[in-house]
């Protein structure tokens, strides 16, 4: 059975999708603890981030990073956080979380986005990706 991120790969369940490559995607959570929250994730169904291979593993940060500058650009945060939880989808994740104090990486926080502001975020963050 796919999970629901496999499942957003395929084009199954629409998600904001903000950059992707043949080996990783980055959308927009629909839970936002922060305006920005943004998910990368590997194509490759795998359930726990420490026993990847180590290709897979490799290229996850490189490819988080590129999304770093759109998110502070849009956001004005004062930077990016990451959080490895993997507890919520049994498919490797990284949470990239604009931020301005460490209490704002706190799930607590998170909320239902609307399309409408989901939808004007992932335009706002493809655009500052383009340049």
């Amino acid at each position: 059975m796919s999970t629901l991120f496999t499942r957003i790969i395929h084009g199954e369940i629409p998600a904001q999708k903000v950059l992707e490559d043949d080996r990783y995607l980055a959308f927009l959570d629909i839970r936002p603890i922060r305006p920005g929250h943004t998910l990368v994730i590997p194509k490759i169904e795998h359930d726990y981030l420490f026993t990847l291979d180590d290709e897979t593993l490799a290229g996850l940060l490189p490819f988080a990073k590129r999304v770093v500058p759109a998110l502070e650009q849009v956001t004005g945060c004062k930077r990016v956080g990451v959080m490895v939880a993997g507890l919520e989808v049994p498919h490797t994740h990284l949470h990239l979380v604009p931020m301005n104090a460490i209490s704002d990486l706190n799930f607590a926080h998170a909320k239902e986005g609307t399309a409408e502001a989901l939808a004007a975020m992932g335009d706002r963050v493809r655009e500052a990706l383009r340049g």
